[in-house]
């Protein structure tokens, strides 16, 4: 069994002080508010051990931060109302089942009753894969980890959401209807990428502009420059834009259900991004109250499932920023009453079309209200890997991530965790920052800058150090036999699915419980949903979903939120 003397409550409490010694300045985190509301925090939990077959505190990091994110909604809550009311104690609750559940809800979402894996779920969704970059089996192994031409050298390479670019780059045709089965796919492309060495692959992202990375050790990582610069960083910062805009305080709407406070109600969050981490900023913010409207463009692919529970809470609707048109709707109606914008797209993509950090303190200060712009991204804001694109396994592979769960495994070899955690990990570190812009924005004034990433989120797994040995024994063991027979070259899905089935197994009180979802029925999707719940309970706030998710482009480019036809069920 594992070891007794472990506890995770213990050690979400001992990372959450961690953590709030890690901020000195103030405007990343303001630590010694946070600390003040510090003995209201209180974790919670059935089992207090890990869930995952995973070597990493993953459980325990997320909840760290969940309690850091639910001590900023109640400052914020406290900036209403009177003297006596902002004195008033809250208890803040993280529970770890539900902390659990966030990290990977993409698999425990339902919709019609059927969850991602389910083969026929494709025919409930909207068919948002432009590119059949997910649905099409070879070229969804575009994006994996494989050998190279050195033995014991391992790239991840990305066909992001496109495929063709990749599978050309290494001599493979764009599509291949013929190859059915894994053990096929794998046989075409691992030996295509095996005559290349790193270097040549390096040479050959860069010159095509594809996301992929090797997969490094994490002590050599440290040793790159690239470590060595996103080493010094804290998990997420948050500096100012601009000081000229007087301090804004929330909006007067601010009753939730049952009359209780909803922190962020009334403030308005446009989201710009696609998968995962970035959808997963907002969705918090929605939890906490606020009006998220979701632009995508209608020329963009998306992954149709993940907007199950990605798009929960929110509206959602197409924008094509490189016409005149759809500018002027951004500009003039959208832009003009937004609080937050959430930036997950590659660097230097919104601020290309016209956007970004800089074009929004200029706009505050014409309008006389400041922003609060978020950036998501892959590899960091220092070091000179900065402005490369990447996903969760890029970051994974990159950090050492893989190659630690992949010795977890018993290999000599990386293996991608189960499930987009760190992309989850990431959105609750984005969130953050949007909090405490927002924070600041109320008690300071000015616009502010918050930037979050999935390498500084794989980092502070390492910083809180891995699981103790004994720990790691039980996992492998829960794990059995078919989750340790896998190897490097199978994919996220095969490696989650495998990992999905045997928690079912071990745990069956807690995967697939029902009361740990929110049951909506969407008339978006004109199906039933299911999500993960909110993870955070505050005593006398209401924090919760108000809509259930719908597709992207379902919704109008308005604030004008009105009646969904949304009921929960």
């Amino acid at each position: 069994m594992v070891a007794a003397s472990y506890s995770t409550k213990a050690e979400s409490a001992r990372i959450l002080d961690l953590l709030l010694t890690s901020f000195k300045d103030g405007d990343s985190l303001p630590a010694e508010k946070i600390q003040s509301k510090r003995q209201d925090v209180k974790f919670t939990g059935s089992y207090d051990k890990p869930y995952f077959p995973i070597p990493y505190k993953e459980t325990e990091t997320a909840a760290a931060l969940k309690a850091i994110e639910g001590i900023l909604a109640t400052l914020l809550a406290d900036t209403k109302g009177t003297k006596a009311a902002a004195t008033t104690r809250r208890t803040i609750t993280v529970d770890h089942e539900k902390t659990t559940a966030f990290l990977f809800q993409a698999y425990l979402a339902r919709i019609g009753g059927l969850g991602k894996l389910d083969k026929n779920v494709r025919n409930l969704l909207k068919d948002t894969d432009l590119l059949q970059a997910q649905s099409d089996p070879y070229r969804r192994m575009s994006a994996n980890l494989y050998e190279t031409a050195e033995k014991g050298e391992y790239y991840h390479i990305h066909g992001s959401l496109e495929a063709s670019t990749t599978l050309r780059m290494i001599g493979l045709e764009s599509h291949r209807p013929d190859l059915d089965t894994h053990e096929k796919i794998v046989g075409v492309i691992e030996p295509a990428v095996q005559k290349f060495t790193v270097a040549e692959l390096e040479e050959k992202n860069a010159q095509n502009r594809q996301a992929g990375v090797k997969a490094f050790k994490h002590q050599d990582f440290l040793k790159t420059p690239h470590g060595k610069a996103v080493a010094e960083t804290t998990p997420w910062t948050v500096e100012s834009l601009e000081t000229d805009t007087p301090p804004c305080p929330l909006p007067s709407r601010f009753t939730g259900d049952n009359d209780k406070p909803r922190p962020l109600a009334g403030i308005k969050v446009l989201e710009l991004c696609r998968i995962i981490a970035g959808p997963v900023i907002t969705r918090i913010l929605g939890e906490y109250g606020a009006d998220v409207l979701k632009i995508t463009s209608p020329n963009l692919s998306d992954v149709p499932f993940f907007q199950v529970d990605g798009n929960m809470g929110k509206h959602a609707a197409d924008l094509d920023l490189k016409t005149p048109e759809g500018r002027a709707v951004f500009e003039e109606q959208l832009l003009a009453e937004a609080d937050v914008i959430v930036d997950g797209y590659r660097p230097g993509a919104i601020e290309k079309l016209g956007y970004g950090p800089k074009f929004m303190a200029d706009l505050a200060k014409k309008r006389g209200k400041g922003f609060v712009y978020v950036n998501e991204n892959c590899f960091g804001y220092v070091g000179e890997w900065a402005y490369r694109p990447g996903w969760q396994q890029i970051a994974d592979c990159v950090s050492g991530v893989a190659w630690e769960q992949g010795r977890f495994m018993g290999l000599d070899e990386p293996v991608v965790p189960p499930f987009p955690i760190s992309d989850y990990g990431t959105g609750c570190m984005g969130a953050i920052a949007a909090l405490t812009g927002l924070y600041h924005r109320t008690t300071r004034g000015g616009s502010w800058h918050g930037k979050s990433s999935l390498l500084q989120y794989d980092m502070l797994l390492f910083k809180v150090g891995i699981l103790p040995a004994e720990v790691q024994d039980e996992l492998r063991r829960q794990a059995g036999d078919e989750f340790l027979a896998l190897r490097h070259a199978h994919s996220v899905d095969q490696i989650s699915g495998t990992a999905l089935r045997q928690m079912r197994k071990t745990f069956p009180e807690f995967v697939d419980n029902p009361k740990y979802l929110d049951h909506w029925y969407s008339k978006g999707y004109g199906n039933e949903v299911a999500a993960v719940k909110p993870v955070v309970e505050i005593d006398g706030l209401d924090i919760g979903f108000r809509r259930a998710s719908r597709p992207n482009g379902t919704d109008r480019p308005s604030w004008d939120f009105g009646d969904d036809g949304d009921y929960r069920i």
